[in-house]
């Protein structure tokens, strides 16, 4: 039995994109555990886990955000032809290798078909990573991301969310490190999603640089393939604050630059206009501009 577990704060996103999704993937014996959102996603999503974990027929447990439409009627049979791997713990629709931070996407980036179903302008529908370079196809990598993450038995027995981080963004890819960081595989599978959401990449920018932070902490120095003398995350925090900076004082200095140009060219226009040439030539300047505007005027009525 393949469940589906949700974590549902308001009912409007379930009835429109991830309750149509899941009736057009979940098979005859499959379950449904829709469970009212208790706080964070990461509690609420244990609280599933627990309840799939009692299942002696679980064969997976696939974790869909209220956003997201699943459109891939294969989407049970290739589960569980990715559960049917030992190894595998974790799978996704998108996922990196080699990012360093809670910012997933720098990594390289593979991912399934996802779609961005938009609502502004008209509403429409985008490719669901134009915004970065992503690589189409399957394979393994460091984390997945959240909008759809399918679990094996092993894992939904073995791994839980840490509800210790408090910001509510990086449940998903703290998870994916906790399952590597134990051994077991992540991977990205050929699965087909849309994300329903704004055009707006980040909401709540202040606190995710808080999650950011914490998620830095917690795993300070066992990012997947990090090398033993890498720099800890103080130590690339001061160099992002000391590029910033730089970069602040660059362009200070840049309008700076522009300031004493400008009071230059105006001090040199004083020092002409207040010249005695300048002066003795004056009434020839203005006979000069009465000639010029007679010819224009003779001009434009011929």
């Amino acid at each position: 039995m393949i469940a589906f577990g949700l974590s549902i704060v308001e009912s409007e996103p379930y009835r429109r994109f991830s309750g149509p999704g899941l009736r057009r993937v979940t098979e005859p014996d499959s379950e449904e555990y829709a469970f009212a959102s208790v706080g964070l996603t990461s509690r609420t999503y244990n609280l599933i886990l627990d309840e799939t974990a009692k299942r002696d027929d679980l064969e997976a447990l696939v974790l869909v955000d209220p956003y997201v439409e699943l459109r891939d009627p294969q989407l049970c049979a290739k589960v569980r032809q990715l559960v049917a791997d030992p190894e595998v713990a974790v799978a996704g629709c998108v996922g990196s290798t080699g990012a360093r931070s809670l910012a997933w996407w720098r990594g390289q980036v593979r991912s399934g078909a996802i779609r961005h179903h938009y609502y502004e302008h008209g509403e429409g529908e985008l490719d669901g990573l134009s915004w970065t370079r992503a690589e189409r196809g399957t394979g393994e990598v460091d984390v997945v991301d959240g909008g759809l993450m399918v679990l094996s038995p092993w894992a939904v027995r073995n791994v839980r969310f840490d509800e210790a981080l408090v910001h509510g963004f990086g449940f998903d890819v703290d998870y994916c490190l906790q399952v590597r960081e134990a051994g077991r595989r992540v991977v990205v599978a050929d699965l087909a999603l849309a994300r329903h959401s704004k055009l707006d990449f980040l909401e709540k920018p202040e606190i995710w640089v808080e999650a950011h932070i914490q998620l830095a902490r917690k795993w300070e120095g066992r990012w997947p393939g990090a090398e033993p003398d890498e720099r800890d995350w103080k130590e690339r925090a001061r160099r992002a604050e000391a590029e910033r900076e730089a970069a602040r004082a660059e362009a200070v200095s840049g309008e700076l630059l522009v300031d004493a140009r400008v009071e230059q060219l105006e001090k040199e226009l004083e020092e002409a206009t207040g010249s005695l040439p300048w002066r003795l030539t004056e009434p020839l300047r203005r006979l000069n501009k009465v000639r010029a505007d007679a010819a224009r005027r003779r001009a434009s009525g011929s």
